[in-house]
């Protein structure tokens, strides 16, 4: 954020303000009786609910503030008061599962907003493109047999989690609407580039999403000490371009980003702010 007001685009922005997210949005992809858990152990903090994953006592409010603002940009984008959002927000979520927290994540935003997109607002279609350098587990597992919600994902592989092989492809119904496209240790622009251009654009261009979400982690980033990806600034402004162009050509632009990795906080301010000119540009 202080990047972003140094670089001058904070003031550019339209600011939308959350509320904690009702619960009958966070009870379509998290079960009732973790959602107990987890405000019981943010009123117990501080607590470790994993190896990863600490809580405070303000965690569960900012958890369900952080999925309420993408419910609210979703909001926003629908009504046409905006074209496109990114939601910079914490703790990010798409390592948590329906009935457990994970890998620094409490509610997975990403998926909550993808049933809500479908439920509230009738747009039966959502692509979700993960470029996180972890594989978002949770939100391949909540899709996994479901047809109306294409999830593609770059991370590198093997790697924290251990998921996200080629070979998981989606169950029943849903088999074909997972990809994963792995990348090795020391991948850069040109390989993920080639898994959006070779891969990602003709499949998003068969399933023709009504809505576009982007798990925007920038911890792929080649200054990022958490992993061995290395992604450039200049990489993440050329996987923007992309992903808004799908969203342009099939879901009249209509996209929400959300944050969720990045550990180097020079390289996520970059990152951030590259991103950022992308989505507010007029042609992309």
């Amino acid at each position: 954020m202080a990047g972003l007001e140094r670089s001058g685009l904070l003031e550019t922005l339209v600011r939308i303000k959350p509320r904690p997210a009702p619960r009958q949005w966070l009870t379509r992809v998290h079960t009732s009786d973790y959602l107990n858990e987890l405000k019981a152990a943010s009123r117990r903090a501080p607590g470790q609910l994993d190896p990863d994953t600490w809580i405070s006592t303000d965690s569960y409010r900012v958890a369900r503030l952080s999925s309420d603002g993408v419910l609210k940009a979703v909001d926003a984008i629908v009504a046409g008061k905006v074209r496109n959002a990114f939601v910079a927000a914490r703790p990010p979520g798409h390592h948590a599962l329906p009935d457990r927290a994970m890998g620094l994540c409490l509610l997975n935003h990403v998926a909550i907003a993808a049933r809500y997109i479908q439920e509230k607002h009738k747009l039966a279609r959502v692509l979700i493109v993960d470029w996180d350098v972890h594989h978002g587990n949770s939100t391949q597992d909540v899709f996994y047999d479901d047809p109306s919600a294409l999830y593609f994902s770059t991370h590198q592989f093997p790697y924290y989690l251990h998921s996200g092989s080629t070979q998981e492809r989606g169950r029943g119904a849903g088999l074909g609407t997972t990809i994963n496209s792995p990348l090795s240790e020391g991948s850069g622009d040109a390989e993920i580039l080639k898994a959006f251009e070779e891969t990602l654009i003709p499949a998003a261009d068969a399933f023709q999403p009504d809505f576009v979400l982007i798990s925007s982690g920038f911890d792929a980033h080649e200054a990022d000490p958490l992993a061995n990806l290395a992604i450039t600034t200049q990489g993440y402004t050329a996987l923007t371009r992309i992903v808004t162009t799908i969203a342009d050509r099939h879901a009249e632009g209509r996209l929400v980003s959300l944050l969720e990795g990045g550990y180097d906080l020079e390289a996520l301010t970059q990152s951030t702010e590259a991103h950022l000119r992308v989505l507010m540009s007029v042609d992309h």
